[in-house]
């Protein structure tokens, strides 16, 4: 049987993995975190006399942990003052960050938009989903984890990848040109240029807001440049001493904004054809409090 340091230093070794499946697997940083936690619990106290693989053990564990917790969470969000939105999570592109290619993986699993679209997926299709499209673990070991066959999940993974095609807007993730129009999409904001702002913004842009009935927000979606351009104006002459830094979330430019010291909202873009064509702001203060040290 494994040793107490030994033991730890498995769980550690995983703890990443398990943290990005629970993240997507449930969007909130939290409730990820607790799903690790129980995890960790199962570990330290189980038999692994016959673990032969404590990779797949681990993630099998947290998966389930996060399917119950899904079920739970779903329930909760039914009764959610306003659109709901992911709890945003700083992703480091500094050095030693993931090349092009693994940053758009990354961006293609855990980006505001996706994760919203896999809201819409039943806890099963989820799984799937993470699991493969995510870390790419095999049909057989998901099927493991699952407890279902085979070719039952190459199903549930047909219908969850079809899903998500349908259902989410094609932006494109190339980050160097979504960082510019961030830029250019902060000095029209501040600048209280309507046509200045008009000129980034795609005819069907939408704004989504969520302050989860604690704090002020849109309660439905913005839709269309005008609309879109005048609320971020107003929203902006509103909050002209805040201070605004640059971030990396979700694998993406974002924009901080800070209230006396305090953070305010999270600004995420996305960004088609070379316009904005998303705009989510998190002001949640439960989703954004831990963001910052």
């Amino acid at each position: 049987m494994t040793s107490g340091p030994d033991l730890l230093e498995t769980f550690e070794e995983q703890r990443s993995t398990l943290t990005g499946v629970a993240y997507r697997m449930l969007g909130r940083v939290a409730d990820a975190e607790d799903v690790v936690q129980e995890a960790w619990l199962r570990w330290s106290g189980a038999d692994r006399t016959e673990v032969r693989d404590a990779r797949g053990y681990l993630v099998r564990i947290t998966t389930r942990l996060a399917i119950d917790r899904l079920r739970q969470l779903q329930t909760r969000r039914e009764s959610y003052v306003g659109p709901w939105l992911p709890e945003p999570v700083l992703t480091d592109f500094g050095p030693g960050a993931p090349d092009t290619e693994q940053r758009a993986v990354l961006a293609d699993t855990v980006s505001v938009a996706v994760l919203v679209v896999l809201e819409s997926l039943s806890p099963l299709e989820r799984a799937v989903f993470v699991l493969r499209e995510a870390f790419g673990f095999p049909y057989q070991e998901i099927a493991a984890t699952l407890g279902r066959s085979e070719a039952a999940v190459r199903q549930l993974a047909g219908r969850a990848r079809r899903h998500v095609e349908e259902r989410r807007r094609r932006f494109d993730v190339e980050p160097g040109q979504r960082r510019a129009l961030t830029e250019r999409f902060l000095a029209a904001a501040t600048g209280g240029s309507l046509e200045d702002l008009l000129e980034l913004l795609a005819p069907d842009v939408r704004l989504v807001s969520d302050g989860g009935g604690k704090v002020r927000a849109a309660l439905r979606p913005v839709e269309s440049a005008d609309k879109v351009a005048r609320f971020v104006l107003g929203v902006a002459g509103q909050t002209a001493a805040a201070e605004i830094r640059p971030a990396e979330v979700n694998a993406g430019p974002a924009l901080l904004v800070l209230l006396d010291g305090r953070l305010d909202s999270v600004v995420t873009l996305e960004v088609r054809d070379g316009r904005v064509a998303e705009i989510s702001v998190v002001r949640n203060p439960d989703k954004v409090r831990n963001i910052l040290p």
